[in-house]
């Protein structure tokens, strides 16, 4: 069976104006600990019987700013499946020859670049620290360690980015000759510089345009040979994170590391949120989950439904959802695929929507 290992990376050279993750800039002195923290948290749950994973994902945070050795010590922790999927996300600005070869010779397989705009402008305004020439040299870089799967994240509705830079970012990806984008929608956090600067009176990223610029995605990156398989994500054939579609998937993963989340047996829990916490947690022997909840039958079967309508195989609905999936289908919004409901291309800019209308009419049943 499909089984996930997720570990959280919570260090960072400098953070984005957008970013509320659990990441912090002022915490490499807690690099080795947290490594050892790690490496214990893995050993522990070996020893319990955790399955070989089929998939390993370093996020954060910036994984590639550990050093490579430190990484590898997670990795080698994990117990994996012979032809499991590791992924290992990168900031452009973060990895050298050396380092990328290191984790190619360790087992990762896969490399997840934030890339964000090809705009220099655009860049500036989330706080981003690259340029778009260090990432076709980072990409370069990972094919010559041999890496031959290559993802790069990208972020739309900037403030200020316009449909040409836009386009420009899309194009530019595409000559990358990567196998994997993704691309998501900016959104507004309040807690964030970009978020106060918006409560300020600063441009917010507007609807419409953001609707505009998913659909010039979808349309360019279908015409290079790529794939919708997710909502935000696009893949050659047979190129897709096989990690990503564990959790669309609704399959059992662990959490490793501070605020990482875990779903097991039909249960959900997640880590306390600083690195110092944890640490102190594994080293004392106790938990490190900070909560937990276990879904009832109808809310776990809605939410399974929800995933599954985010990809392109759909999910299978009740006969008595049939008539808001009639209407929906009329609408342009879906479509029937045997015995799945689909979205179409219009209905993944209102998937939330879409999805609460057919969950309302009772799409997975009450039994």
């Amino acid at each position: 069976m499909p089984f996930g290992v997720y570990v959280h990376i919570p260090f960072c050279a400098a953070r984005c104006d957008y970013c509320d993750f659990a990441t912090w800039t002022d915490r490499g002195h807690l690099v080795d600990s947290y490594v050892d923290a790690c490496v214990a948290d893995l050993a522990t749950r070996r020893a319990d019987g955790s399955p070989a994973a089929t998939s390993v994902f370093f996020g954060g945070g910036t994984p590639s700013l550990l050093p490579a050795d430190q990484l590898v010590r997670i990795l080698d922790a994990v117990v994996r499946a012979d032809d499991a999927e590791v992924t290992v996300e990168c900031n452009p600005d973060s990895v050298d020859l050396a380092k990328l070869a290191a984790y190619r010779r360790a087992g990762v397989n896969r490399v997840s670049f934030g890339v964000q705009s090809m705009s220099p402008h655009v860049l500036v305004a989330l706080g981003r620290t690259h340029d778009p020439a260090n990432v076709a040299r980072a990409i370069a870089l990972a094919r010559e360690a041999g890496f031959e799967r290559v993802n790069v994240d990208l972020i739309y509705g900037t403030p200020g980015e316009t449909a040409s830079d836009w386009r420009a970012t899309l194009a530019g990806a595409i000559a990358l000759d990567v196998q994997h984008v993704s691309a998501y929608a900016l959104t507004i956090e309040p807690a964030t510089p970009l978020g106060r600067r918006v409560a300020a009176g600063a441009t917010a990223p507007d609807d419409d345009v953001q609707a505009d610029a998913y659909l010039a995605a979808d349309e360019m990156l279908v015409a290079a040979g790529f794939e919708w398989y997710e909502v935000s994500n696009w893949a050659l054939p047979g190129e897709e994170c096989r990690h990503n579609l564990l959790y669309w998937g609704d399959g059992d993963y662990v959490g490793i590391g501070c605020a990482a989340h875990g779903y097991t047996d039909g249960r959900r829990w997640w880590n306390v949120r600083t690195p110092e916490r944890y640490i102190a947690a594994v080293e004392s022997g106790v938990t490190a989950e900070a909560g937990s909840e276990r879904l009832e039958r109808l809310p776990k079967a809605e939410e399974a439904c929800a995933l599954a309508l985010r990809t392109r195989n759909g999910s299978p609905v009740t006969d008595e959802a049939a008539g808001v999936v009639d209407e929906l289908a009329a609408a342009g919004f879906v479509r029937r695929v045997a015995d799945r409901v689909v979205l179409t291309t219009q209905g993944r800019l209102l998937a939330s929507d879409v999805t609460a209308r057919l969950l309302l009419a009772g799409a997975v049943g009450t039994q």
